[in-house]
Parts: structure tokens; C-alpha cells; sequence
């Protein structure tokens, strides 16, 4: 399906995050830019096609969707199978290393839900 495969340090092994050229700094930049957030909430459930995730986030540009997804799935974040059609139909999901990450980003997000009143919610 061209997943792409996340690989791990080896055991003992940190990245060196504060370092400019550290490849997990990356991640972390794609992880938490304003849409992937979004992205990997968005699909915490199910897997979405392009157009589902498009109308599920308000707000986000087909170019920027286009953008967080090719990054997110180049991290290892998401996968995404194409379907040929006409037009394509593009499915994206979750890796496991997508859940990990998503989870607490998940549960955030039904922490901060949770707490604002119905009048601060929107």
C-alpha cells in the first residue's frame, strides 16, 4: 500500500531534539503545525477519504490538507491507499505509530472539551 515504515531509535538511543538537524524535530514541527492536530484527531475513529477529512476539518484548504497529509505520511504518521478509479478515491488512516502519537493528543482535546462551558465552546 506505500506505507511509510517508521523506524525506531536503536534501545538506549535518544534523539538529540533541541538539535536544528534532529529528524524527530520534524516530526514534532508536523505533528503539532496548526492542521495536523486536526489530521490526527480527525482520525482517531476512522479511516477518511481526502473529501471527508476536507469537510470534517472547517477551515483547512485542499492545499494545506494536501500538504499535512503528504507530511504526516512521510513521518509514518498516516497511511494512504489509492484506489483506482476515476477520479482516484485516496483513503487515509492511522499507522500504529500515528495512534500512539494521536492518543494523548485525543485525550487533550476531550480534556480542554470538557472543561469549557456550552457558551465558550464553538
Amino acid at each position: 500500500m506505500g506505507r511509510a515504515q517508521h523506524t525506531q531509535a536503536e534501545a538506549g538511543e535518544r534523539y538529540e531534539v533541541f538539535h536544528t538537524d534532529c529528524p524527530a524535530r520534524d516530526v514534532v514541527d508536523h505533528v503539532t503545525s496548526r492542521w495536523g492536530v486536526w489530521v490526527l484527531i480527525s482520525l482517531r475513529s476512522n479511516d477518511l477519504r481526502f473529501y471527508e477529512l476536507r469537510e470534517s476539518i472547517r477551515g483547512i484548504s485542499e492545499k494545506m490538507l494536501a500538504q499535512t497529509l503528504r507530511a504526516l505520511v512521510q513521518d509514518g504518521l498516516l497511511w494512504r491507499e489509492v484506489e483506482p478509479t476515476t477520479p482516484p478515491q485516496v483513503t487515509y488512516g492511522l499507522t500504529e505509530f500515528g495512534r500512539d502519537v494521536g492518543e494523548p493528543l485525543a485525550e487533550l482535546f476531550d480534556r480542554i472539551t470538557r472543561q469549557l462551558s456550552p457558551r465558550n465552546a464553538g
